[in-house]
């Protein structure tokens, strides 16, 4: 394939990831921009936008590292040489709320002098609020703290400032970007790639065939999102503060997607000593027992996928996750006390919605009633709040 035609299947590749995922979106893609395609992009992105969060997906691959400054390189008005771009005019562009996405070599790089130049600017914020509260030129309101220039700024990076991108022949190429698009297929490949499923027939090909749709729970394929999003949620909130997870994963649908996404790739790029790193940071969780839920939720479905692929007509058994999940937290429920920490499962019980488990949990009373009872109140009081937590379109 020519390099020209090459680029523009990439292109088009990624943005009907996108699109699959976040149908209602709007997309626009350049390849090899320059510097003016760049700014007339964010500006007009951002125009359209309004006050809606944008997205800017930075494809670094095959193009120098960014430099020791955290600059992204683009081409000249010619196309004779790369020039750098700095985050500073590259924000500057896309304005707030905004969320980027750099999939390239010492990612870290780009991070780590984003946040420090976002802390001078703040700096100056402040020394400029000073200057004018001695010259008089603010009312009594001038004492008011200043915004945090950062709070409307995510950044998603493919691995450390010192690392580069891994390379492994099980996994597509962009393995950053497809994790982050397309989560479950990569996830069933890296996971057939480390089981002895590689030597029973499943392969790379059966896994893109997996039947179903992500939006039908009662398909393999919907099933295995659905639970991927349930242990995605689990591990976050069970591994973030309060504040972080609420800001992450309940109040905005594309964020929340993206860090969902993001635990697969730390998970999967670890494997490979890479480290994808973010803003806000967050803990690993790549060891995260939970994992192992996935793991074998993803197997029996592969199990059954070349049955399913050779009869159109065979039955798909699903998965035992929930009720397992659910019988974990009834043995919390049975042992549970008022200080007993909130279970691990309870992002997973109000998914499913069995808060009719809670119910029957504070009125079965065998012998120790003040202990359930002491235990139900602790849980309606938890449920209570954590639903709010928790209520969100899916």
């Amino acid at each position: 394939m020519q390099p020209a035609k090459a680029l523009e299947t990439i292109g088009k590749n990624l943005q009907a990831q996108y699109e699959r995922w976040q149908p209602r979106a709007k997309y626009k893609m350049h390849l090899d921009p320059t510097m003016e395609d760049v700014k007339k992009l964010c500006i007009s992105c951002r125009r359209t936008a309004k006050n809606e969060r944008v997205l800017f997906h930075y494809n670094g691959h095959g193009v120098p590292r960014p430099t020791v400054n955290g600059e992204i390189w683009v081409f000249n008005s010619r196309y004779t040489q790369y020039i750098p771009l700095s985050m500073y005019e590259l924000q500057t562009w896309l304005g707030t709320p905004c969320i980027y996405v750099l999939d390239c070599s010492a990612a870290g790089l780009i991070i780590n002098n984003f946040k420090a130049m976002m802390e001078q600017r703040q700096q100056q914020l402040a020394l400029q609020q000073q200057q004018a509260a001695a010259a008089g030129l603010l009312g009594s309101g001038g004492g008011v703290s200043l915004p945090d220039p950062m709070r409307e700024i995510i950044v998603l990076g493919a691995c450390g400032g010192n690392e580069l991108l891994p390379q492994n022949p099980d996994l597509p190429a962009d393995v950053f970007t497809a994790c982050l698009t397309t989560p479950i297929k990569v996830a069933l490949r890296w996971f057939c790639s480390r089981s002895l499923l590689r030597h029973d027939g499943i392969s790379k090909e059966l896994i893109d065939r997996i039947p179903g749709r992500q939006t039908d729970r009662k398909t393999p394929l919907g099933e295995l999102n659905w639970i991927f999003t349930a242990i995605t949620d689990t591990i976050a909130w069970n591994s973030l503060p309060r504040a972080l997870f609420q800001k992450l994963f309940r109040q905005d649908l594309l964020v929340a997607s993206l860090f969902r996404n993001f635990l697969l790739a730390e998970r999967i790029m670890a494997a490979s000593n890479c480290s994808p790193v973010s803003y806000p940071r967050l803990p690993p969780t790549h060891q995260h027992p939970m994992w192992q839920a996935w793991d074998l939720a993803a197997e029996m479905c592969l199990l059954q996928l070349p049955a399913l692929l050779a009869d159109p007509n065979a039955e798909f058994n699903p998965s035992k996750f929930f009720e397992q999940q659910l019988t974990a937290f009834e043995l919390w429920l049975e042992h549970g006390s008022a200080d007993k920490k909130p279970p691990e499962q309870l992002p997973i019980v109000l998914q499913v919605g069995a808060l009719t488990l809670c119910l029957r949990g504070g009125t079965v009373a065998p012998d120790g009633g003040p202990l359930v009872c002491s235990s139900y109140l602790a849980l309606c009081s938890l449920v209570y709040s954590q639903m709010c937590e928790h209520l969100y379109v899916s």
